[in-house]
Order: C-alpha cells, then structure tokens, then sequence
C-alpha cells in the first residue's frame, strides 16, 4: 500500500472512530473503543519519521494527527468527567430515571426512624446516586447542620413547621428547608 491509500485508510478509521466515541457517550456502546483507538494511532505513527514529499498528501495527513490528538483530549475530558458522575448526559440519563433534579423526599415516613434518620438515608442514597464519597457523612453532622439552620429558618418562614428534602442540582445533593402546609 502507498502512502495515498494508507492516508484514505487512516481517514476512514478516524471517522468510524469518532462515531464509536460517540455512541459510546451516548450509552449505545457498553466499552470505550480502545482497540479501534490503538489502530488509528498505530496509522498515525506509521510515517511520524518519514517525509511526504507530496504537499497535498502531507498536508492531510499532518491535519488528520491533529484532529486525531484534538479528539483524544476530548474524549479524554469527557471519561474524566463521566467517570467523576458529572458529565451532563449521565446527569440526563439519571434524571430521566428519576435520581437527579427536583426530587424530593416523599411526605409519609415510617414511624419507627425520626426525621433526622429518614433525610441522612435520603442524602446518603442520592450521594451515593451522584457517585459521591459516603464515608465521612454522618447522622450527627446532618442533624448537627440542620439545628445549626433552624433558626435562620424559622425567621425566614416565620413558622417552625419546616420540612426538609434532599434535592440534587448540579450533580451536588443538597438538603433544603420549606414551610410545611398544614391541611
């Protein structure tokens, strides 16, 4: 094969390779693509040392290695920022699902946990949704924060009937306060 052909043939696995990234951010491919990935660097090594003499021929395949580096930042970013759980089509996909967003704690609670053990569980399952560390949370500090509020709260409802939620923005679970509606 020539140097023309090994040029078109690189071009092509490029492409196929950004499509596969791709499909893989989107969920419909299960692994990263990283043979294919391998492949296409091995094209791209193949003539690093050699001089094309062929201006039009150097020209591309000088421009397809770097769109080639300018896509492996990219799709690296994006993994980054996938595997850390805030990569906005993850945060899509699980608000779709119903973990992430407005959510809020429903009203009924099980008369043997207090309130203060209902939303620690509730904000330890939505971390633990977010793909955040769970270790260092604590009834107490959640129970310690909320007192530590209250009456910045009260003065801000003017009521001490307050209810608490876990809601998640950002990817970031947060435990916020409104007035409780009396029927």
């Amino acid at each position: 094969m020539g140097i023309h052909e090994d040029i078109a043939q690189f071009e092509q696995s490029l492409n196929e390779l950004i499509i596969k990234y791709e499909q893989y951010f989107l969920g419909l491919e299960k692994r990263e693509p990283v043979r294919l990935l391998e492949y296409v660097e091995r094209l791209a090594r193949k003539y690093a040392n050699v001089k094309i003499v062929n201006t039009m021929l150097n020209f591309k395949y000088t421009s397809l290695v770097a769109r080639l580096n300018s896509y492996k930042q990219y799709w690296g970013r994006i993994v980054r920022l996938m595997e850390e759980g805030k990569y906005s089509r993850d945060r899509f996909r699980m608000a779709r699902q119903g973990l992430a967003g407005e959510k809020t704690a429903p009203e009924s609670q099980p008369p043997s946990k207090s309130d203060a053990d209902e939303l620690f569980q509730r904000f330890v399952d939505a971390r633990k949704a977010c793909n955040l560390p769970v270790e260092t949370i604590t009834r107490e500090m959640i129970a310690a924060a909320i007192e530590k509020q209250k009456p910045a709260i009260i003065a801000r409802y003017g009521t001490d009937q307050v209810e608490f939620r876990v809601v998640v923005e950002n990817g970031v679970p947060k435990i916020k306060a409104r007035s409780r509606r009396t029927p």
